[in-house]
Parts: structure tokens; C-alpha cells; sequence
């Protein structure tokens, strides 16, 4: 990219309406996210349509694993792209470039050593997530060649922070678009034309994820914003420390996802076992459940991601009323977003759960009362991630780190195992409702805090300058 270029994407940032900002690096960001969340998604319907209860529930005790693979493309991708962009505020190009490297060196290192990992513990993993003896099979068959996979998959997701905060969100989608569309593809070929069954779902996820990473490796080798030079990846401690203090936050949020979702399958199933359900149902339903929510949580994820280039940028260049107005703009969308889910979720829960397959009336009974109790309070639940993002992106990684770790660690592991005790497999569902609202509470009063201090830098910036 030339001078001229990047002073007029530095200037774009700094001067263009912060709505159609947020319009421009959303869609792609939310586009990118749905699509991501296909990967999982098509996999389990093919499944729940050929395998059934038991291949549902297979994918639920491999889901921790996907979870955690995605906590560690976000520490290094979002790290390093919240970085970049505060340097690149302040007028550091060199700085940014760096980061942006860094990043990208530390992914390829992590995702090789996961994968090893991950094959030699792998039964016992599996059953540590929640596997019973009929569903343990299918999930080591599928954990088997997915875990493959690791590498490309944390490559590709945190590649596409780098992109988006290079300036383009449309690449950063099409990446993404590429592998779940081939996925798409390749599922229906390898499982019932091939008849590989579950192993053919695996071995289509990652042929896609290698698709998608060579993409973003192509990005790479013609990064616009700085010139990526060769030195620049060699990885440094001080860079290092600095990409993962500000990717902590959205790391964290999903390492306590991941540590949500072990529990709840091992409470699910040690209590289904005692209720008329039994042990498969309740994994299978909130197996479903987790991924659908995983598509509204890509609006909610996506609106704050596109704004964190944004808020970063104007932040570093101390424009501070910019970021509170593109942050506020931002929470008005995850609001409607939010509202759409909760009238879904409430009004059509059976058509939903009836997408991944057939079960007895006893499933879909299930199904629906985990849907209108445990999501009950998803009209409030934008408001966490996108006060994280929000933190993340102007640098205060400590209160993004917070807000990240109550709703999951602080409220609903508590209550997970607390309430079964009293009300048998009914409290996991009234879990849900309360540890989202605690949660709305607090992000609600540190974004309201976190304005004020804006308003006060702003005033004496403009203080300064009369």
C-alpha cells in the first residue's frame, strides 16, 4: 500500500460517520461469523440426520475442544489486532506491523502444539467432556480427525482479526465463506456418498479449515496497511505480553465457555440419568442449543469486532467522543439482535430443534423448555460481549477480562452446581436466566462509568486545544 493509501483508510477511520463505519466492518465481521459457525452447524445436522440422538451428542462432548481452539485465535488474533490498531492511532507503523507479525507466528506455534496434545490425551479428554460408554466412539472418531484441524482452524480465526484491522473486512469474510461453503460441499459427499459417516463430517471440516488458512496465508504476503517484513515474525517476549493482555478478554470468554460447557455435559448427564430423560437426551437437546445460540452470538460478536478497529483507532488518536458514539451505535444493533432471538427462541423452539433431526416427544419436550428457560434473558445477553470488545479495543484489558470471566465463572458454574441439588435437571435450566442478568447488571455499570471517564478526557482535550 502506498503513503497516500493508508493516510486515507488512517483518515476514514478518523473522520468518516461512525454508523457507516460500523455498517462497513460489521457485515463482513457478522458474515464471517455465521459462516464460521456453519462449520459446526452443518456437521451437526448431517449428523443428527444420519446418526442421530447419540452422533448429536458426540459433536456436544467434542464441542469444549472447538471452543478452546477458538479462545486461542481470539487471545492472538484480537491481542494483536487491538494493538495494531492503537499503534497504527498513534502514528506507529512500524510498531503495528510488528504486532500484527507477532501475532501471526505465535498462532502457527500454539495450534501445532495443541494438536499434538489433544491426539495424545484424546480418550481420556473425551470422557473428561462428558462422553458415556454409546456416545464414546463416535466422539473419539470424530475429536480423532477433526483435532487434525487445530492448527489451521486457530490460524484462520485469528488471521481474520489481522485482516479485519488491516483494513479488509471483506477478505476476512470471504476466508471464512470459502471453508464453510466447501464444508457444505464436502459433507453429504464424504458421509452418505462415500458412507463415512461421522468420520466423513471430521475429514470435511478440515479439509475446509486448510482452504480457509491458505487464504488468509495469501492475505499475509500482501498485508496493505505496513509492509509485513520477514524479521518482524520472529516472535518477542514484550510483543508477546502485549498481544495477549489485550486478547485476555475475548480468551478468556470463551476458555469459560469451554469450562461452562464440560460441567453442564457432565451435570446433564449424571442428573438426566436420574430424570425420566435420561443420560443422551439433555446432552444432545443443549448440544443443538449451543450451536444455534452460536448464530446469534455471531450478530452479537460480529457488531463488536467490526467496531473495534474503530474505537481502537480514534482511541489512540485521543478522539474520545468518536468512541463513545460508535460504541453506543454498536449497542443500539446488538439490542435488536438480541430482541429478534429472544421472540425466536420463545415463539419457535420446536421448529428449531426439529432442523437436527427426529427424536421421541420426550426430546423435543426437553428441547423447548431449555430453550424458553435457560435463554429466557437473551434480549440482555449483547450487552456483556460487546462491553469486553469495548474495553478490549481502547486498551483497559483488565475490565474486559472481568466482564468476560463473571457471567461464565462467577455466576453460572456456581449455580450449575448448586441448583440440581435442589431442583434435579431443571436448575441447569434456571442457571441460565439468572447468570445473564447478574451479568447485564455489571457490564451495564462499568460501560456507564467507562463513558463518563470519556466525556471528562474529551472535555479536556477540547479544554486543551481553546
Amino acid at each position: 500500500m502506498t503513503k497516500t493509501q493508508s493516510i486515507s483508510r488512517s483518515q476514514l477511520l478518523a473522520t468518516e460517520k461512525t454508523e457507516k463505519l460500523i455498517f462497513k466492518f460489521a457485515i463482513p465481521s457478522i458474515i464471517s461469523g455465521l459462516v464460521s459457525a456453519l462449520y459446526n452447524i452443518v456437521d451437526q445436522i448431517f449428523i443428527g440426520q444420519s446418526i442421530g440422538i447419540v452422533g448429536n451428542a458426540a459433536t456436544n462432548v467434542a464441542f469444549p475442544l472447538s471452543i478452546l481452539c477458538t479462545s486461542l485465535a481470539l487471545l492472538l488474533g484480537v491481542g494483536g489486532a487491538a494493538n495494531f490498531n492503537l499503534c497504527l492511532g498513534a502514528g506507529n507503523k512500524e510498531e503495528a506491523g510488528k504486532f500484527a507479525a507477532n501475532s501471526v507466528s505465535l498462532m502457527g506455534i500454539i495450534g501445532i502444539i495443541l494438536a499434538i496434545l489433544v491426539n495424545l490425551f484424546l480418550n481420556p479428554l473425551m470422557i473428561a467432556f462428558g462422553a458415556s460408554g454409546e456416545v464414546l466412539p463416535y466422539a473419539l472418531t470424530y475429536t480423532g480427525i477433526t483435532s487434525l484441524g487445530i492448527p489451521f482452524l486457530i490460524f484462520s480465526i485469528g488471521c481474520s482479526n489481522i485482516i479485519r484491522a488491516d483494513g479488509s473486512p471483506t477478505y476476512s469474510m470471504l476466508c471464512t465463506l470459502v471453508g464453510a461453503l466447501l464444508n457444505t460441499i464436502l459433507d453429504p459427499i464424504f458421509m452418505f456418498g462415500l458412507d463415512m459417516g461421522i468420520a466423513g463430517a471430521a475429514l470435511a471440516t478440515v479439509i475446509s479449515q486448510i482452504i480457509s488458512s491458505i487464504m488468509a496465508l495469501a492475505y499475509l504476503l500482501r498485508f496493505k496497511t505496513v509492509p509485513l517484513k520477514l524479521s518482524y515474525f520472529k516472535p518477542k517476549a514484550h510483543i508477546g505480553l502485549k498481544i495477549t493482555t489485550l486478547g485476555a478478554s475475548p480468551c478468556f470468554n470463551q476458555l469459560a465457555m469451554m469450562l461452562v460447557q464440560i460441567i453442564m455435559n457432565n451435570t446433564l448427564t449424571y442428573y438426566g440419568s436420574l430424570s425420566p430423560y435420561g443420560s443422551d437426551i439433555p446432552l444432545a437437546c443443549v448440544g443443538v442449543i449451543s450451536k444455534v445460540n452460536i448464530i446469534y452470538m455471531a450478530f452479537v460478536l460480529g457488531i463488536a469486532q467490526g467496531c473495534q478497529p474503530i474505537m481502537g483507532f480514534n482511541y489512540g488518536a485521543k478522539n474520545y467522543k468518536r468512541v463513545k458514539r460508535a460504541c453506543l451505535q454498536a449497542l443500539g444493533a446488538v439490542c435488536v439482535v438480541s430482541l429478534i432471538a429472544f421472540a425466536s427462541f420463545q415463539l419457535f423452539p420446536r421448529q428449531i430443534i426439529s432442523l437436527f433431526g427426529q427424536g421421541e416427544e420426550l426430546y423435543f419436550h426437553f428441547a423447548e423448555r431449555y430453550f424458553r428457560i435457560f435463554m429466557f434473558f437473551t434480549f440482555l445477553n449483547g450487552l456483556q460481549p460487546m462491553s469486553s470488545f469495548f474495553f478490549t479495543s481502547i486498551g483497559k484489558a483488565q475490565k474486559g477480562i472481568l466482564l468476560s470471566l463473571t457471567r461464565q465463572i462467577v455466576f453460572l458454574i456456581p449455580l450449575i452446581l448448586i441448583l440440581p441439588r435442589i431442583m434435579g435437571i431443571d436448575g441447569v435450566m434456571y442457571a441460565g436466566p439468572v447468570a445473564d442478568g447478574a451479568a447485564a447488571l455489571l457490564a451495564t455499570f462499568l460501560l456507564t462509568r467507562q463513558f463518563k471517564t470519556l466525556d471528562k478526557l474529551q472535555l479536556q482535550k477540547e479544554t486543551a486545544i481553546s
